[in-house]
């Protein structure tokens, strides 16, 4: 495993990082782990040299941040591993517990530490734009997290770019802490983000650690151009059904599957090894449901990706509307 800055800072990260969407409640969603089939891949993880795992409040309600905390302390020391988490979707009813007002902010990460069962995050995340709050708040009040050392870093998820260049310029000026990580949608079949974000975050020394790289496991090659697929997560992920599943989308999967044939390699190899070679990536969120799933993420591939192979993969993909945002 090869480790990696974060953006601009001095923040050591692995090359993949675990997402810890798939730890939590099956109430929430029935393809979540529980906390003991949750903790063999987070050893193996480990075993691997992942040393960084992003989980987020809303994720099962709490759920997964209560599991992901307990299993990432059985790691060893807090100086061995690097814990992300997120704030602004909803957790209650109320108006206030939600959105990226100074209160929501101050009870939220102090909730999250609550399950988390730590003093700090390392890198605390805004998890999309709130329309509703003036940013000025918002940037002001996770400054107030940082000097309170309760987050280390700020990072910040999917939103267009120039709100993204707002919130930053807006942290500047007032001199506090700008965010280091932009944690957006992409992968070989969605790809709008290299209009703008991409080389937005590139000028401005931002880390790219997109989520969903293997689109919702799309690019594993096991759905059906009829719908759903082969495992429980395909068969019930609306979001993958709506923002996938085109034919384009199903064409640049068979060619994934072709060049990782040729390889020798599973096809989420490829996937993974087309967007660890893209401009600005550092550290993809990666989700698994078994230890032999993330075996197979974090084994190298015999050769990699050529010239030729990475336009083979990138030439049918047409334009695609904004998805992630919301």
């Amino acid at each position: 495993m090869e480790y990696v800055n974060l953006g601009g800072s001095g923040l050591r990260v692995s090359q993949l990082c675990l997402g810890t969407m798939t730890f939590g409640d099956k109430a929430w969603r029935d393809w979540m782990l529980d906390e003991e089939q949750a903790r063999p891949i987070v050893r193996a993880a480990a075993e691997a040299g992942i040393n960084f795992f992003d989980t987020a409040d809303m994720y099962s309600q709490g759920a997964s941040e209560r599991i992901t905390g307990r299993l990432v302390a059985e790691l060893g020391g807090r100086d061995e591993y690097v814990l992300a988490t997120k704030v602004n979707t909803p957790m209650g009813p109320a108006p206030t517990q939600r959105g990226l007002s100074r209160k929501h902010i101050m009870e939220g990460i102090d909730a999250s530490l609550d399950r988390l069962g730590q003093d700090y995050v390392d890198l605390y995340i805004i998890h999309r734009w709130d329309d509703t709050t003036p940013i000025e708040e918002t940037m002001e009040a996770l400054h107030d997290v940082v000097k309170a050392g309760k987050a280390l870093y700020l990072g910040a998820s999917s939103m267009y770019a120039w709100q993204f260049a707002k919130a930053q310029a807006v942290a500047r000026r007032h001199g506090w802490t700008p965010f280091i990580a932009m944690q957006n949608h992409y992968n070989l079949i969605y790809r709008e983000e290299e209009r703008e974000m991409i080389p937005a975050c590139m000028d401005m020394g931002v880390a790219v650690t997109p989520w969903s790289p293997l689109a919702r496991g799309f690019l594993a090659g096991n759905r059906h151009r009829q719908g759903g697929g082969d495992t429980l997560r395909a068969r019930g992920d609306d979001m993958a059904q709506s923002a996938y599943y085109s034919e384009v989308d199903f064409e640049i999967a068979d060619r994934v599957a072709q060049i990782a044939n040729e390889h020798g390699v599973k096809p989420i190899q490829v996937a993974l090894a087309w967007i660890l070679a893209k401009p600005g990536v550092v550290s993809p969120v990666i989700g698994v449901s078994s230890t032999a799933q993330l075996n197979e993420l974090t084994a190298e591939l015999s050769a990699t990706l050529s010239d030729e192979e990475m336009e083979r993969l990138e030439t049918p993909y047409i334009p695609k509307l904004i998805a992630g945002h919301g």
